[in-house]
């Protein structure tokens, strides 16, 4: 117990010296960088650090970040029939963004409360994987052809807050690659976990991603600490450094903050690069 309190501290104390580096970005939008732009945001069930539910909000935010593919966590109700929370087709209209579609849900827009939105592109392939562990979780793995060219797998997670429940959903979530084939892969999600080093249940994903990249911290919003929020990618050099979406709107809407990075899609297969070059 005092090893964990102790990392536990070292972890927030490290978070706590690149926050004062740092200062909330102003209100004006931030500028779109070039590239194939990725997300990830826990929307806390659209219920923002003033209590308030706010879908609305919740999308003005999504509108933001102005991702080309994001994946969303707790973006459904969670007890009894899952229902969606936001205004997907108002979404769409909005930003372009249209959901991967799923099977054997009626009113739930994810699946376990994963969606994956994307604007551009042909969706190829969709799996609904349930995790295991004590709480209900599960992961969203869809294959989507980009319409700057390239295809790319995303896996969306939202892992469990129990650390066992954690080292099982990722040694499934490796098994899985390891049956995927070789089509560059992203993981983004909410794993739920602040430890560093050989204790985290995120050191099993070095077997599929290779060194983990920086942990970025993302929670709590108003005044991020940990970096329970995590992309990475299965190819070194495909992603750019991942940050934090910070915006004075986005620290009140959610619990979490926005993540996001840039793909390099020089770094997909060949058949990718030759599209692209044509395209």
């Amino acid at each position: 117990m005092r090893k964990k309190k102790e990392s536990l501290r070292a972890s927030i104390l490290e978070s706590l010296k690149s926050r004062s580096k740092s200062s909330p970005k102003q209100a004006g939008k931030p500028a779109r960088p070039e590239g194939t732009l990725i997300a990830s945001y826990n929307v806390h069930k659209c219920v923002g650090a003033d209590r308030r539910f706010d879908p609305e909000r919740t999308s003005r935010v999504i509108h933001e970040i102005d991702a080309d593919v994001i994946g969303l966590q707790e973006a459904d109700t969670r007890f009894g029939e899952r229902t969606g929370l936001l205004d997907l087709r108002r979404l769409e209209r909005e930003t372009g963004l249209i959901p991967v579609p799923i099977a054997g849900v009626t009113k739930a827009h994810g699946w376990h409360g994963n969606v994956v939105l994307f604007k551009q592109g042909t969706v190829r392939d969709v799996h609904q994987i349930k995790l295991p562990g004590l709480e209900p979780r599960g992961a969203l793995i869809a294959e989507i052809e980009l319409a700057r060219g390239g295809s790319i797998r995303i896996i969306a997670a939202h892992l469990g807050l129990l650390h066992r429940s954690r080292a099982q959903q990722t040694r499934l979530i490796v098994e899985l690659m390891n049956d995927g084939g070789s089509i560059p892969t992203i993981l983004l999600g909410d794993l739920n976990e602040w430890r560093l080093g050989d204790r985290s249940s995120l050191s099993t994903f070095q077997a599929a991603f290779g060194p983990l990249p920086p942990a970025v911290p993302s929670f709590p919003a108003a005044l991020p600490l940990l970096a329970l929020d995590r992309i990475m990618a299965n190819r070194r050099g495909m992603i750019s450094a991942v940050e934090v979406h910070d915006s004075p709107l986005a620290r009140v809407a959610s619990d979490h903050l926005p993540i996001k990075a840039v793909i390099s899609l020089e770094t997909l297969d060949g058949e990718a690069q030759a599209h692209s070059r044509t395209a």
